[in-house]
C-alpha cells in the first residue's frame, strides 16, 4: 500500500491501474465527480464515455472477452446501475469479469432519502458474484483490489464495488500496490478414465464451451475426435470461439428446439468441458426442456471455473490421442461472389468473403445469422462473440469493448434492427473514439425472431393486433440518418453488389461505418 496523501477517488484510479485495469467505460453523474477530477490527476486509464449505461457495461464485457482482464465501468447510484443491468446480465453468462464502479449518497445524505436514493447493493446482488460498499476512504483502495480480485476468478466475475461520495473526497487514500488474480481451479481427475471410456464411436459427444474453444484446446479435442470417433459440438452460445481456415471446426447446438432435439437425438453418450447439458431456452408446450434423449448418459468433467486447458489434455492422453492428426481442420473456402437481392443464403456468403483476418465477429443476429456458422467456417481466421444471456442490445457495445481491447483488429458486429435499438447509443461512442468497427444492420423492421415463437409457444393464426406488437414500421427506422447524426457514415443497401462494396469500403476505412442491409 502507498503512503501518498491523496483522496479516496485519487487511490481508487491508482489501485485500479496497479491491478491491471486500465479502461473505465463511464455514464457519471454528480456522486462521481471526484472520480472523473481523480482521471486528470492520475495518468494511465483511459476513460470512454458512454450515453447510456448499457453501452458501458456491454463494452465492458467485450473487452473482457479480448483482452483477458477486466475493465471498469463508472455508473450513476441505482438508477444508473439499473440501466446497465440487461448487460450486466449477458456480461454474468459469458463468465465475462467486470469491475462496476457505482456512485452513492454521501452517507450523511443517505438518511435524507433524498430523490435518487437506492438500495444499490440490492439491486446489484442480482448481477454481481461480489458486492461491496467502501466505508471510508482509508478502506477504498483495498476494497478496489479485492474487487478486481473477484472479478478475475475464472471464468471471470461481476464485481460491483459502491463509492459514497464522502469516501471519494476525503482524504486519507491508499493506494493498493498490486495484488496476485486467482488461477482456475483444477478439474475433478476422478472422472478422467470414465470419461475416455465414454468417448468410443458416433454416438458419444464431446460438448464445449468457455475456455475450451481457444485455438489450441479446440485443436485437443480434434485430436480426440480423431482417435475415438467422437463428435464435438459447442453451445449455442458461446463468449468467444476461435475460428476459420486452418482452425478445427466446431458447430453449435442449434437454437430452434425441435432442430436440437433431431441433432441431439443419436447420442447416448455425452462429456461435458466447460458446457452445460443442453437445455431449451424456452419452456414451450408439449416440448421437453433437456434437450438430450432419455437414458443419455451424461458425464461434467470439469466446468468453466476449471482449467478447461488441463482437462482436455488430460483426456487427450487417456484416449491416446496425442500424437494423432486432428479431425475437421478446415481449408479456405470462399464463396463465389454474389449477386441479385440480399437474401439469407447469399448474405451469409458475402460475410463470410467479407471477414477479415484476424476480425473480431460480435454476433446478435438471431434469426437472419443461423445460416452463417457454416458459410463461414473456411473464411480467414477470425474470433466470434455471441449473446450468452440473450438480453438483446448486446452486440454494439461488446463491439466497442473488443475494437478498445484489440485495436489492431477489425471488428464486424451483426445484429438485427430491433436488438440495436436498445443500444443505439453505442455508434455516437464508436464515432467519439474513431473505433474500426463495421455495424451490419440487418433490416427486416420486425422482430423476427418472436413472430416464429408465436408458433413456438403454440399462438395460432395470431391476429393484426398481435402481430402489430411485432412490427418495427409505422414509423420505419431508417439507419443511415441514425447513424449519420452520431458522427458514423453509413449506406443502406438491398442488393448484393452494393453491399460486398460497401463491405470492401468499410473495412479498409479508419473509423466506424455502418451498412443497413434491406431484407
Amino acid at each position: 500500500m502507498s503512503n501518498e496523501k491523496m483522496n479516496g477517488a485519487e487511490s481508487l484510479v491508482k489501485s485500479l491501474l496497479a491491478n491491471g485495469v486500465e479502461v473505465c467505460f463511464t455514464n457519471p453523474g454528480t456522486s462521481e465527480m471526484h472520480f472523473v477530477a481523480a482521471l486528470d490527476h492520475v495518468p494511465g486509464m483511459r476513460s470512454i464515455l458512454a450515453l447510456h449505461e448499457t453501452v458501458a457495461t456491454g463494452a465492458a464485457d467485450g473487452y473482457f472477452r479480448m483482452a483477458g482482464k477486466p475493465a471498469s465501468t463508472l455508473l450513476h447510484l441505482g438508477p444508473g446501475l439499473a440501466n446497465g443491468l440487461s448487460n450486466l446480465h449477458n456480461a454474468k453468462k459469458a463468465g465475462s469479469g467486470i469491475v462496476n464502479i457505482i456512485g452513492e449518497h454521501a452517507s450523511t445524505h443517505i438518511e435524507l432519502d433524498a430523490p435518487l436514493t437506492a438500495d444499490i447493493e440490492g439491486i446489484a446482488r442480482p448481477m454481481s458474484h461480489w458486492v461491496h460498499t467502501s466505508h471510508s476512504a482509508a478502506d477504498v483502495g483495498r476494497d478496489a483490489e479485492e474487487a478486481v480480485r473477484a472479478s478475475m476468478v475464472a471464468p471471470g466475475q461481476i464485481a460491483s464495488l459502491i463509492l459514497p461520495s464522502d469516501t471519494a473526497w476525503n482524504d486519507g487514500g491508499v493506494a493498493a500496490t498490486g495484488a496476485e488474480m486467482p488461477a482456475p481451479t483444477g478439474f475433478d481427475e476422478s472422472g478422467l478414465d470414465r470419461a475416455a471410456e465414454l468417448l468410443d464411436g458416433p454416438e458419444t459427444l464431446l460438448l464445449l464451451g468457455g475456455a475450451a474453444l481457444t485455438e489450441s484446446n479446440l485443436e485437443t479435442a480434434g485430436r480426440i475426435s480423431a482417435k475415438t470417433g467422437c463428435k464435438l459440438l459447442s453451445e449455442w452460445s458461446n463468449a468467444r470461439l476461435e475460428r476459420g481456415e486452418g482452425r478445427v471446426f466446431i458447430n453449435r447446438v442449434p437454437y430452434p428446439i425441435d432442430i436440437a432435439l433431431k441433432v441431439l437425438e443419436p447420442f447416448k453418450r455425452i462429456v461435458l468441458v466447460g458446457a452445460r447439458a443442453p437445455i431449451g431456452f424456452f419452456a414451450y408446450p408439449g416440448k421437453p426442456a433437456i434437450l438430450t434423449s432419455e437414458g443419455t448418459e451424461i458425464l461434467p468433467l470439469a466446468d468453466k471455473s476449471n482449467d478447461l486447458t488441463a482437462a482436455l489434455d488430460a483426456l487427450c492422453a487417456a484416449t491416446g490421442a496425442q500424437e494423432t492428426a486432428p479431425a475437421h481442420v478446415v481449408t479456405a473456402e470462399t464463396p463465389e461472389p454474389q449477386s441479385g437481392t440480399i437474401n439469407l443464403d447469399n448474405l451469409a456468403a458475402c460475410i463470410s468473403r467479407a471477414i477479415p483476418q484476424d476480425g473480431i465477429v460480435v454476433d446478435e443476429s438471431v434469426t437472419t445469422g443461423r445460416a452463417f456458422s457454416p458459410a463461414t467456417k473456411g473464411a480467414k481466421r477470425h474470433t466470434w462473440l455471441n449473446n450468452c444471456g440473450g438480453s438483446i442490445g448486446y452486440a454494439m457495445p461488446a463491439a466497442i469493448g473488443a475494437a478498445v481491447a484489440c485495436p489492431d483488429r477489425r471488428v464486424m458486429c451483426l445484429t438485427g434492427d430491433g436488438s440495436a435499438m436498445y443500444s443505439v447509443q453505442s455508434l455516437w461512442t464508436m464515432a467519439r473514439e474513431n473505433l474500426n468497427i463495421v455495424t451490419l444492420i440487418f433490416a427486416n423492421r420486425s422482430y423476427k425472431i418472436l413472430r416464429g415463437e408465436l408458433t413456438n409457444v403454440g399462438v395460432q393464426n395470431a391476429g393484426p393486433r398481435a402481430m402489430d406488437m411485432l412490427s418495427l414500421d409505422r414509423p420505419a427506422l431508417d439507419w443511415v440518418q441514425m447513424a449519420q447524426s452520431m458522427g458514423v457514415q453509413a449506406i443502406s443497401v438491398s442488393e448484393c453488389e452494393a453491399l460486398e462494396a460497401a463491405l470492401d469500403d468499410a473495412l479498409n476505412a479508419e473509423g466506424p461505418r455502418l451498412i443497413e442491409i434491406m431484407l
